[in-house]
Order: C-alpha cells, then sequence, then structure tokens
C-alpha cells in the first residue's frame, strides 16, 4: 500500500487522496516511457547482508512500504537479459516496475573494435533473446560512466569518438535485429570535472539513437560533495567557472530529452546527524523545481570506498525521511 502525507502538493493530472489510500495516478506515461508528471521513483537494491539482488529488492520495497517505479541492474558482454528472475519482477501483478538495465557490451574488446563489428554475434543473441523472452518496453543504458575511461589520443580504441561510434553501433545492430523495444539511455558520470574536458560532447552519440540522458551524482563527505539539494541536479565546482551544471548543460545540449539521475546516493555526513535525513526532505520539497529531470533511481549500498554507506536505513532518521519522501504523490506518477 502507498500512502499519501497529509497536505502533500499534487502535480497536475494526481489526485489528493486521504492518508492511508493507495495513489492511482491519472497522469499517464508519454512515449519513451516518460512520465507525463512528476518523476519515476526507482532503485538499484544491492545485496546487503547476503541477500540476492532479488532479496535486496523485496527488503527494500519493504522498507519504504511501496513499489518501485525502476529496477536497476547491470549486465556485460555474452550475458543475456532480461534475466527470468529480472523479467519476474517487471511482470510481478500489481507492482508496475520498469527495468533499466546497464550494458557493457564490450568483452575485452575495445570500443573502437565494437564499433567495427567484433561483438556482433554477440549482439545478435541478446537481440534474439530479448525479441523472445520480453516484448515490454525497458531503459537500456550502453556502457555507463565512459569519462573516465576515456583515452584522447589516436589508435586507442577508448577515444570519444571510438565510445560514440561504438554506442551508435550497438543500439543500431540491436534494434535492427528485432529489439525495438529498447528505451535507449546514454549515462553519464556528470560530474564538472569530465564534462569540461575538450572532448566532452563528443561522446554524445546522437539524438535519433539516445531517448533518455542520465548523470549519477552523489551526495558524501564535506567542501565540493556536500551541498545542498541543486547539487544533486545541477553541481558546479569553481575550479571548473565555465560548466553550467549537468542539468542546464543537458538541457541546452538537448533540448526536450527526458533526464534520469540513473544513480544517485547520499551519505551521512560527517559531523551532522540531520544532514541525510534533512538532504531527503529537501528532495521531496524541491525536486519539481528541476522538472526535466523524470526518473530518480538511488543507489543503495553498505558502503564504497569513496562516497561511504548510501543505504537509506544508515540511521532510523535516514529512512524516515527517504520512506516520507518516496510516498509523495510526485514520485507516484
Amino acid at each position: 500500500m502507498v500512502v499519501l502525507i497529509a497536505g502533500a502538493a499534487c502535480q497536475p493530472g494526481q489526485k489528493s487522496t486521504p492518508a492511508g489510500k493507495v495513489v492511482k495516478s491519472t497522469c499517464g506515461v508519454g512515449t519513451k516511457l516518460t512520465p507525463k508528471c512528476g518523476a519515476w521513483w526507482g532503485v538499484a537494491a544491492n545485496p546487503l547482508a547476503g541477500e540476492s539482488w532479488d532479496q535486496a529488492l523485496t527488503n527494500f520495497e519493504n522498507q519504504i512500504q511501496r513499489p518501485v517505479n525502476i529496477a536497476h541492474y547491470y549486465h556485460s558482454s555474452g550475458q543475456l537479459f532480461p534475466t527470468a528472475t529480472e523479467i519476474a519482477r517487471a511482470n510481478q501483478a500489481g507492482k508496475g516496475r520498469l527495468l533499466l538495465i546497464n550494458y557493457k557490451p564490450e568483452g575485452g574488446k575495445t570500443w573502437a573494435q565494437v564499433a567495427a563489428g567484433a561483438q556482433d554475434q554477440r549482439l545478435d543473441e541478446l537481440a534474439a533473446y530479448v525479441k523472445a523472452h520480453f516484448n515490454q518496453p525497458f531503459f537500456l543504458v550502453i556502457h555507463h560512466e565512459p569519462e573516465n575511461e576515456v583515452v584522447q589520443t589516436s589508435g586507442s580504441g577508448y577515444s570519444a569518438q571510438d565510445y560514440r561510434a561504438m554506442y551508435r553501433h550497438v543500439v543500431k545492430r540491436l534494434r535492427g535485429n528485432g529489439a525495438t523495444q529498447i528505451v535507449t539511455v546514454m549515462n553519464y558520470i556528470g560530474l564538472p570535472t569530465w564534462g569540461s574536458k575538450s572532448w566532452f560532447e563528443d561522446l554524445y552519440p546522437g539524438n535519433d539513437v539516445v531517448d533518455w540522458i542520465a548523470y549519477d551524482p552523489y551526495i558524501f563527505g564535506s567542501g565540493d560533495y556536500w551541498g545542498p539539494v541543486s547539487d544533486l541536479f545541477n553541481r558546479k565546482f569553481s575550479q571548473y567557472p565555465n560548466w553550467p551544471g549537468f542539468y542546464t548543460w543537458a538541457t541546452q545540449f538537448a533540448p526536450g530529452k527526458p533526464l534520469m539521475l540513473a544513480e544517485w546516493g547520499v551519505a551521512e555526513q560527517p559531523g551532522n546527524p540531520a544532514g541525510k535525513p534533512d538532504f531527503f526532505k529537501a528532495v521531496g520539497s524541491q525536486a519539481k523545481n528541476w522538472p526535466a529531470v523524470k526518473a530518480m533511481v538511488y543507489w543503495n549500498a553498505a558502503s564504497d570506498r569513496t562516497v561511504g554507506a548510501t543505504r537509506i536505513d544508515s540511521t532510523t532518521a535516514s529512512l524516515q525521511a527517504y520512506r516520507t519522501t518516496g510516498l509523495l504523490p510526485y514520485f507516484n506518477p
């Protein structure tokens, strides 16, 4: 059951209901899985304490007292997907989950080699599998966060132009072999560090093969990596004054493309126990200020060497704040 918070503001097409009732949105879904109001609420539910990925998703939803709109998974070259388990989660009665799959097609080849056809047999096998096993639309990322793997030297096989060619080839090969239900996502790290590189815009594969643009912001530590909610959507660093923030860049570079936070996470703020729960609350009140962001997919993990623990239940207060935000009408489109 999805419980609305008393007094929560509705978006166009949404109806306020008494607390304790299931939210039934009338907004609908537009083309390419874009919600017509609000934003999808999703998760990459990393296994915690011996869970399987499947158990982790179920336990996460029990914690937040609602099903997620997007379940996020990861696959690499040679793996066929969606798997039987992932298909079961997408088709589970009454849940309405969409799948978001990150796929790295290289399998030991360079980007340039994949673009030249080195993995075509595997791509053809994947397309045939998708056609035979899953006829619903799903989000597909081709090699997420490529920025820090770019080697911008001639012949490296890993230039920004090589990435662009690889992405285009993979999408066209899959679609050309009948996997036409894929909704493609270009997924950046999204930091000003990379956005300021001279080759950054050369990564973009093209509007014809990109349906959504995604980026992966994290809030943690202090300084440039801990800030207000605007940093989640449009982070800037003082040392890169020409970078306008990812949200600003994306909405100007590819107007009309829906945006996704394909991974976002918040760690506990050192010395401030209220920092993380307060941030979750602020997301609930401020996300509407960034209307091009049509999906927010949380990275729920125990720990990371850089970020720290993004799990929503790192404290009771953090869990309650995340749960409350996720029950708002804006995140139930």
